[in-house]
């Protein structure tokens, strides 16, 4: 009796319904077989009913994902490296990646003449400030902040060169493509120092907050004069070069230890498989100096009183 009232009770209402089902549709477990039969039976409609609706969810599961993954009939083809292993990276292709040209002259400098180089030579010297005192030498977590900055001015005027492209039913010349590679060649930097860098709590807040600034701020500059904003970028990638060779002097010094290069790295540079972060910092570093130089070179262009698309632009050139 005790058994029979925790049954019917102990779930106050919902045993109660469950034998009413059960007397109904099967009378002869309540008549027949007794409590226990009562007992059993219930239990076993009760597993019979959570597995048949484990299966309908599992079922459901899987249509779900033949839908996301075939409906549309998109997947990626296999991708293979030289050597047969698949290719492990989705944010960039086999075909993306390049041997950095090493050869390039690091110790090019813009000197500044006019009022405007002066002005952007000046606003880079002051937004360099802040910087040493806040990072010092903590060069890894200088050049992930720094790389944050220098992504944003090539997807900026490629935007802005993509509309007014749109807007004036013209070709750029090229500088769209031209600048996208450029802010995205910085990306992959970025990429590369936050596997050498784990960024503390404070340091991604600061990025969020230099990045929120620094992109409004170089978009009205873009607008209001591009060959300034060129400038200011052609400056910026040259204490980056000074930043990186600081880099190295403490690579070579012992003072940071040369460890072995990330994968991405070795796989976006086509860098040998024993590669240290010297090797790294090395090719990053060339990178800078070819933004360098096409920074210059746009800036230069507009100087003389041309568009960008009158000019052959940089594209490939890393």
């Amino acid at each position: 009796m005790t058994v029979m009232r925790v049954l019917l009770n102990g779930g106050r209402y919902g045993n109660r319904y469950i034998w009413t089902a059960i007397s109904r549709r099967h009378p002869e477990v309540m008549e027949g077989n007794g409590l226990q039969s009562a007992v059993m039976q219930w239990r076993r409609m009760l597993s019979n009913a959570g597995g048949a609706e484990a299966q309908l969810k599992e079922q459901k599961e899987e249509k779900k994902d033949a839908m996301v993954s075939n409906y549309w009939g998109i997947s990626r083809p296999k991708i293979t490296r030289e050597d047969g292993s698949e290719w492990p990276w989705n944010c960039f292709m086999p075909w993306e990646t390049y041997r950095s040209d090493l050869s390039i002259d690091l110790k090019k400098h813009h000197v500044p003449r006019t009022f405007m180089d002066k002005f952007a030579y000046r606003t880079v010297k002051i937004l360099r400030v802040p910087t040493d005192i806040f990072f010092q030498r903590r060069y890894g977590c200088r050049a992930m902040m720094l790389e944050t900055v220098a992504a944003v001015p090539g997807m900026v005027g490629g935007m802005l060169l993509h509309l007014k492209s749109l807007r004036k039913l013209e070709q750029s010349g090229g500088w769209i493509k031209a600048l996208l590679e450029e802010a995205e060649n910085e990306r992959m930097h970025l990429m590369t120092m936050v596997e050498l860098v784990q960024p503390k709590w404070y340091e991604r807040l600061l990025v969020l907050a230099v990045q929120g600034v620094f992109f409004n701020s170089f978009f009205v500059l873009y607008v209001l004069s591009p060959k300034l904003a060129h400038r200011i970028v052609g400056y910026l990638e040259e204490e980056a070069i000074h930043s990186y060779t600081e880099y190295l002097k403490d690579i070579d010094s012992g003072a940071i230890k040369n460890i072995p290069a990330p994968a991405i790295a070795i796989d976006y540079w086509r860098l040998p498989k024993d590669a240290t972060l010297k090797d790294v910092i090395t090719v990053v570093r060339a990178d800078e100096a070819h933004h360098r130089d096409v920074n210059h070179f746009a800036s230069d262009v507009q100087v003389q009183g041309k568009e960008l698309r009158d000019a052959p632009a940089p594209v490939g050139y890393h």
